[in-house]
């Protein structure tokens, strides 16, 4: 005896199940391993920085869902519009993101948009060498290359007889024991003799020193 078809039900004009809740969920699992080996076992592990796994995190998910929707519309347009509008958010921010940062954030959002636009076109094999390879490149690069990630930083300096060439090294010398840190280099700014006080960016290897953030606005290289 063959069973009835179950009936579609509905709330306005909306369904409540679809079959795609599967493939939803799959993926979701997916990308939301990915993101948790790339940012709390490889970002957060180097940084330190717990703003910024919260970013990522909800962006990465955020990300995820708005081009997983997207993609049920099939409307090119619609997606165009809606990724354009998701790497439109790296101009809207309220203070400058350092470049290790902004690449994290990119490799974020790359790999939910990945994971949220694969096919049945794209094998899970391949899915999994896109991230697998991205995450392995990652820690390859953090891990086993060692590279150096240099911050730098602005200061007020009140020493500005010590802002001259022939002082450079005397300079290094009180900037370091005032900050507590190894300072590559440092370049000279804005100078107010009115006040007797120098602007000053200040150079040192981030990944391995912390400084406070009462010193002013940061940047990196």
């Amino acid at each position: 005896m063959l069973l009835a078809h179950q009936p579609d039900f509905k709330l306005f004009g909306i369904s409540f199940f679809n079959e795609d809740l599967y493939a939803l969920l799959f993926r979701m699992c997916i990308n939301l391993a990915v993101l948790v080996i790339l940012i709390r076992f490889m970002y957060y592990t180097k940084a330190r920085r717990k703003d910024y796994l919260f970013t990522y995190f909800l962006i990465g998910m955020i990300t995820f869902f708005l081009c997983f929707g997207l993609k049920k519309l099939d409307i090119d347009t619609g997606m165009g519009l809606g990724l354009f509008a998701i790497f439109g958010i790296l101009r809207y921010r309220t203070e400058g993101i350092e470049i290790k940062e902004m690449t994290y954030l990119f490799l974020v959002i790359g790999l939910s948009v990945i994971n949220a636009l694969a096919s049945n076109k794209i094998s899970l094999a391949e899915m999994a060498l896109m991230n697998g390879c991205l995450i392995l490149l990652t820690a390859g690069l953090e891990y086993l290359w060692l590279l150096k990630h240099e911050t730098r930083k602005i200061i007020v300096y009140d020493r500005i007889d010590l802002i001259q060439p022939e002082k450079y090294e005397e300079m290094m010398a009180d900037i370091q024991k005032r900050t507590g840190l190894k300072i590559n280099r440092v370049e000279i700014g804005k100078i107010d003799f009115l006040r007797d006080v120098a602007q000053i960016m200040i150079f040192y290897d981030g990944d391995i020193q912390s400084f406070g953030t009462g010193a002013g606005p940061s940047d990196s290289e």
